[in-house]
């Protein structure tokens, strides 16, 4: 057996392609994870983040590249070899055997001595409220608690990598919110590095320490969730990323600098931001009584202690959403003023990647 010479839990990627015939599914990924990180795999349906995953697990052999779990360099070896726990999107529970047997079923084929079998499933039962349900069948048992059990599954083998591919998408919306928080503070407990796909941006924001956000089987950005959220490297991240996401105007000319196309008159961002586009988060735009980019309301969201206003900008020909406090009561056609920030979002219109912040002074 090769001994690890690397840091315990730390993955490394190395251009990883994985080609399916004529289909890429992954274009030369390279990223890496320090130990003890929460990486998650963001991006919409077929972007590849479910194949690199498996990728990484050993379920799937990259067409190219190198893959290094601390150190070791694991590209050809199977998944048992790889010292890793995974967390399936459905389980994968054995429904004829208890939530215990589930539990210890890895650590009894690998032939881990019963007394040690037994400690580990009392620590697991009980870090995971599982203690009093450990003699029930999984048919017995809430989605919820089913998560539970495929998590200390994964916890009792130890292992200092664990992979979760969308391990809340069958969980309804409160319980998600209450397995995010456990899953974060149980990776937190261990110290373990732990790589999560989903496609919900709210849990990446909520729970990384990494996000890697990945279009086409290419990495969009990788970045932590305040600077993927403050910094966004292309049109791509800065419309996945935010409820709403940040709203894409076009750039025209104007007498006194960049104006957003149809409302001229008002300057927005140096003249030599003209052609480019301009991002603006909703909580950076405000109503103003005073001077300020005209537009008329399309739709009011209320959400309680918020609405977001869906709003047509000048003549109509670029449409933005602001986001202001409690209950901002318009009907639709209401014409309003909007306050802008300072231009710091601006994205090239061919490439869609972002600029460089424009010189003010």
């Amino acid at each position: 057996m090769t001994v690890p010479h690397g840091p315990r839990g730390d993955i490394r990627l190395d251009g990883i392609t994985k080609s399916f015939g004529e289909t890429h599914a992954l274009a030369g990924i390279s990223i890496a994870a320090r130990p003890g990180t929460f990486l998650v795999l963001l991006g919409p349906s077929g972007c590849g983040k479910s194949t690199l995953l498996r990728v990484v697990a050993g379920l799937e052999a990259p067409t190219s590249g190198r893959l290094l779990l601390e150190g070791r360099d694991v590209t050809g070896l199977p998944p048992a070899a790889r010292g890793i726990a995974m967390v399936f999107q459905s389980y994968a529970l054995f429904p004829h055997l208890s939530v215990a047997e589930n539990i210890v079923f890895g650590l009894r084929a690998r032939h881990v001595a019963a007394a040690e079998r037994q400690a580990r499933l009392a620590a697991a039962a009980e870090m995971l409220g599982l203690t009093k349900l450990l003699g029930r069948r999984p048919s017995q048992l809430s989605g919820g608690q089913q998560q539970r059990v495929a998590l200390a599954r994964a916890v009792v083998a130890e292992a200092p990598i664990c992979l979760m591919d969308e391990p809340l998408s069958n969980l309804d919306a409160k319980l998600r919110a209450e397995m995010r928080r456990e899953i974060r503070a149980l990776q937190q407990r261990l110290g373990i590095t732990m790589v999560y796909v989903t496609h919900d941006q709210a849990e990446a924001m909520s729970m990384a320490d990494q996000v890697v956000l990945m279009r086409d089987g290419r990495v969009e950005q990788d970045a932590t969730p305040a600077e993927l959220y403050a910094r966004p490297a292309s049109v791509f991240a800065a419309s996945f990323i935010g409820t709403p996401p940040m709203s894409l105007l076009r750039l025209v000319p104007g007498a006194q600098g960049a104006e957003v196309a149809g409302a001229p008159g008002i300057a927005v961002a140096p003249a030599s931001a003209a052609g480019q586009v301009l991002g603006l988060r909703p909580e950076e735009v405000t109503p103003t009584d005073g001077p300020g980019l005209s537009a008329r309301v399309q739709a009011a969201e209320f959400l309680g202690a918020e609405t977001v206003l869906s709003v047509a900008v000048g003549d109509g020909a670029e449409v933005m959403q602001l986001r202001v406090p409690g209950h901002y009561a318009l009907s639709s056609g209401a014409p309003l003023r909007l306050k802008l920030p300072p231009a710091v979002h601006l994205f090239d219109p061919t490439s869609g990647r972002r600029l460089p912040d424009p010189v003010t002074a």
